[in-house]
């Protein structure tokens, strides 16, 4: 299975820490973000990874060399502008389309933010993609968020919701559904490629919404057991510093 991590943003959330780098290259008790990123895929054997990069993009191709790649074969997609996470993914196709003897191009593949920590089975979340034939799988939990994203009874995506008590934007009818916070990790088949029709820059969960509206199976993977940081606030890097500093 290959992989893309999700650097490119411009890390405003953690300045000052990103007046001078990048948010790939915070580091969190010593260690970069990308660097946690990047071993946990390599923990799963995922070999095949590519990061899309933008600002300060040249410290991130120097540190990764400076490394070997984290003995991965490593990709970049430069962002000349921001193309926003469905932007970035759709550039990146072509590295997920491409077939070798070890990697069909009909193999589902994982998409991780830069700035998001988890004990996420990655194994047993594209084995469940797998199984259910989902175009997309998104790991989620029943956790407080500024937006949740709406399943039904199935555990498929109908619509979403700002905070508690926003009204909710339905993609297709539900006659019941359940609020969850998205974990910035999921699980694409490379069939969506075909059917993102935004162009530009494009945030991937309208897309998703959309295609959920027109029948395709968009489904929830329950991370609720497992642990889960969003470190891309300079509260929660604070937290996680002091806690990885003191061992």
């Amino acid at each position: 299975m290959k992989a893309m991590v999700l650097a490119a943003g411009l890390g405003t959330r953690l300045r000052p820490l990103t007046d001078d780098r990048p948010k790939a290259l915070v580091t969190v008790g010593g260690r970069t973000l990308l660097e946690i990123v990047l071993k946990r895929l390599r923990s799963f054997g995922i070999g095949e990874v590519i990061v899309n990069t933008h600002h300060f993009a040249e410290m991130v191709y120097d540190y990764l060399r400076a490394n070997r790649n984290f003995g991965l074969r490593i990709e970049i997609s430069y962002e000349e502008s921001l193309l926003d996470t469905g932007g970035g993914l759709k550039k990146a196709a072509w590295f997920f389309l491409e077939s070798g003897p070890r990697q069909p191009s009909d193999e589902p593949f994982l998409v991780h933010n830069v700035d998001v920590t988890s004990t996420i089975d990655f194994t047993r979340l594209a084995a469940f993609h797998r199984e259910r034939g989902a175009l997309a799988t998104l790991a989620v939990a029943e956790r407080p968020t500024s937006r949740y994203l709406l399943f039904d009874r199935q555990g498929e995506l109908c619509g979403r919701r700002a905070g508690d008590e926003g009204r909710p934007e339905m993609a297709r009818p539900a006659d019941r559904v359940q609020a969850l916070a998205f974990s910035g990790i999921h699980v694409l088949s490379p069939r969506i490629f075909a059917k993102l029709n935004e162009e530009g820059a494009f945030s991937i969960v309208p897309a998703y919404l959309r295609l959920a509206g027109v029948g395709e199976k968009m489904i929830a993977f329950r991370a609720d057991t497992y642990q889960w940081r969003d470190l891309g606030r300079i509260e929660s890097w604070r937290d996680a510093d002091r806690q990885g500093m003191s061992g």
